[in-house]
């Protein structure tokens, strides 16, 4: 079979592309405008610089949003554009000029792949960066969604070294009640115990009013002071967790965070999962979406291209709904990360399949 491009090709991945970014620019305005309707009340506080809104808020949000829902607009897209051919019978026509349908789907899995491989770049490496500049506009102007206090918090930061926290506070750099226990095997060998301790740098940690218990078979050794500046291969950062904190990490800056996390035994890491397995099952989703656009509109029904956007927007949005619940039950701890966001993926996979052995051949 020959699949060298042709005009028809070209007329298609115009027609795909130009249609694409028409839906972002539309659905990105509307969105922009509810979303100023929404928070008008903060932005007319005095202390909300106008620069800041524009600059470090919206020219953020905009690419954020649209990258974000950019399955939904590559369906839209496809339903819209190919419903038009259908009801301008030129799928008709292209169909009995001996084409055949696998081979009309060619520029719709080309324009599709441009698509996947805009998005991963932009959600991996582009948009992380600029969601930091964004969060802390929310987080300063808005409503502050960060983590600032964590209590009763445990984590190994060497192989047998455990460190404690009854309560630490980011807003003023202090641990209270901290201890820090050293074993060899399952022996325990030191403990320190100290009222508070305070982050300095990185890695650096001063331990104030301490105790230090060294042990040697049933002799105990006690050391006491008031300060004592000590390092410790752990930050604030890494147990000082917000729900925001997964969209500011490019791909491997996430594997590297998950992998870490998961060897100091810190369990609340399933949004960052999620996430990271969700930035690589978008790549999927647009091919799958994309056949199943193609597949439904392009056949020329009575109800005309309203019945066709119709539906194309029902399984749109319960696709996305869809992925919602699964991540809620990833969080939840009811299944894995990686199943929750690849399971509508498999499951839209055999609705593709359905719909393009119905399409018009």
């Amino acid at each position: 079979m020959n699949f060298k491009l042709k005009r028809l090709d070209w007329y298609i991945i115009k027609k795909f592309l130009g249609t694409y970014f028409f839906a972002i620019l539309l659905i990105i305005t509307i969105s922009v405008v509810f979303d100023i309707n929404e928070k008008i009340d903060k932005f007319l506080q005095p202390e909300v610089p106008l620069d800041a809104i524009i600059l470090d808020y919206y020219l953020n949000f905009i690419p954020y949003f649209a990258n974000l829902f950019s399955p939904l607009f590559t369906f839209i897209a496809v339903i819209f554009f190919t419903s038009k051919l259908a009801d301008n019978s030129e799928i008709i026509a292209m169909l009995a000029s001996g084409m055949s349908f696998r081979r009309l789907m060619l520029p719709y899995a080309i324009s599709a792949g441009i698509i996947a491989l805009v998005t991963f770049v932009l959600g991996s490496y582009i948009i992380p960066p600029a969601n930091e500049t964004r969060i802390e506009f929310q987080n300063t102007y808005i409503r502050n969604k960060k983590t600032d206090v964590v209590r009763n918090f445990q984590v190994e930061i060497e192989p047998g070294v455990i460190a404690y926290f009854d309560r630490y506070d980011d807003r003023s750099g202090m641990g209270y009640r901290f201890s820090l226990e050293n074993f060899e095997g399952k022996q325990l060998i030191s403990r320190l115990t100290a009222n508070s301790t305070k982050y300095d740098s990185l890695y650096q940690w001063t331990v104030i009013d301490y105790i230090i218990r060294d042990f040697n078979g049933m002799r105990e050794n006690v050391t006491t002071g008031s300060r004592k500046d000590t390092t410790l291969t752990i930050i604030p950062s890494d147990f000082l967790i917000s729900a925001t904190d997964c969209e500011t990490m490019t791909t491997p800056e996430l594997a590297t965070y998950i992998n870490r996390q998961k060897k100091r035994g810190i369990g609340n890491i399933q949004t960052f999962q999620i996430e990271y397995h969700k930035r690589y099952a978008s790549i999927m989703a647009a091919f799958i979406l994309t056949s199943i656009g193609a597949s439904l509109s392009s056949r020329k029904i009575k109800g005309g291209m309203g019945l066709n956007i119709g539906i194309g927007l029902a399984l749109s949005f319960s696709y996305i709904l869809f992925t919602t619940v699964t991540a809620t039950f990833a969080i939840n701890g009811s299944v894995s990360p990686m199943v929750a966001a690849w399971i509508p993926n498999i499951l839209y996979t055999f609705i593709a399949i359905y719909l393009y052995r119905k399409a018009p051949r």
